[in-house]
Formats: C-alpha cells, sequence, structure tokens
C-alpha cells in the first residue's frame, strides 16, 4: 500500500515520502527486533530458571514422614466462611515426624498428603538440609515453559512498542498536513470562484 509514495509524481509530499519510511523501518523492526528481543529475553530468563532449579534440586530433599496425629485446630488464617472455603479448600494440616537429610529428627505441623490423615500414615515432604519444610523444587521443564512465556510477552511488548512509535510519527505527519492545508485554504480561499482571480 505504501510503495507508491516512493515514486517520483507532483501529488506526492514530503509527509508522504516520512510515513513510507517510518512504515518501512516498523515493519523491519518487527520482522527482525522484536524476534532478538523476544529470543534474548527467554534465554535470559531461561538461563535464570534453569540455574534456580538446579541449585534447588541440589538443597531439597525428598523425606520419608509419618503422621504423629491431625490438628484439632483449623490452619491459621482459614476463613470461617463456607463459601470462600469451597472456592479455595484448605489441606487438613497433621503434626508429622521426620529426619533431616542431616540425621536431626523433626516435628512440625504439614498439609496432610491423603484425606483423611490417620496417625502411623507414610508420606513424603520436601526439606532443606537442615530439615526446614520446603517448596517442590523447580521442575526444569516448567522453567523452560515460563521462559518461553517471558520471552513471547517481550517480544508482544517490544512490537507493541513499534507500533505506538509508527502511529505516534504518522499522527505528527497528519497535524503537519492539515497545518500545511489550512493554509494553503487561507491564502486561496478568499478568491475561490471568482472571475479573473486565477483559480
Amino acid at each position: 500500500m505504501g510503495v507508491w509514495r516512493w515514486r517520483r509524481n507532483p501529488l506526492r509530499r514530503q509527509t508522504d515520502l516520512i510515513e513510507a519510511w517510518v512504515a518501512f523501518a516498523a515493519l523491519v523492526c518487527v520482522l527482525v527486533v522484536v524476534p532478538a528481543v523476544g529470543c534474548t529475553a527467554g534465554l535470559r530468563v531461561d538461563i535464570t530458571l534453569q540455574r534456580a532449579a538446579r541449585e534447588q534440586l541440589q538443597e531439597r530433599y525428598l523425606v520419608p514422614a509419618v503422621v504423629v496425629r491431625p490438628t484439632a485446630d483449623p490452619p491459621s488464617g482459614a476463613s470461617a466462611d463456607p463459601a470462600a472455603q469451597r472456592q479455595s479448600p484448605q489441606r487438613t494440616q497433621i503434626v508429622a515426624s521426620w529426619t533431616a537429610p542431616d540425621g536431626t529428627s523433626h516435628q512440625g505441623m504439614v498439609p496432610a498428603a491423603e484425606e483423611p490423615p490417620h496417625a502411623g500414615d507414610r508420606f513424603r515432604i520436601w526439606t532443606d538440609t537442615a530439615g526446614r519444610i520446603v517448596g517442590r523444587p523447580l521442575d526444569p521443564s516448567t522453567a523452560a515453559v515460563h521462559a518461553g512465556l517471558a520471552g513471547l510477552a517481550a517480544a508482544i511488548g517490544a512490537a507493541a512498542f513499534v507500533e505506538t512509535l509508527r502511529r505516534m510519527v504518522v499522527r505528527r505527519l497528519m497535524h503537519r498536513r492539515y497545518i500545511r492545508l489550512d493554509r494553503a485554504w487561507a491564502a486561496a480561499g478568499p478568491d475561490w470562484g471568482r472571475a479573473g482571480a486565477g483559480s
């Protein structure tokens, strides 16, 4: 559509040529720069997340635990509203005992692995070296998916920035065209249609 703006013809304005070059530059950015931004962002996030996943796998251990007894009290922060509990059900808290990788014994409240929990049931929990309960380590495939989504978001953001910039330039060019048209009309308008005015 904008190729005609490069052709030499008496109707081509300077702003038409600028608009064509701006559109060409935006197209190049979308085809070259935007994918590069997305790939770079995705790779950096992937490197960071994969490093975190490796560190977590080295620092977290899956250890066996035994149910001592269910807790009598509801978990702290649990809502008394039954509707809220249906929307976000709370897992039953139990008192369990486990042995840390460093050999120390621990006992504390953890979410039940199965419902209803029974004393003596065995299950496994993630702990650090000292036996403190930690979350499950980040899975490398999950980290890769998150990195891909981050790269996609960066690419979409870069494309949106390029398009916004292009539209702002075109809007400014259109404003300049209207100003020039108003000046030309003001200069020619009083003599428009008068005999002998040369119009």
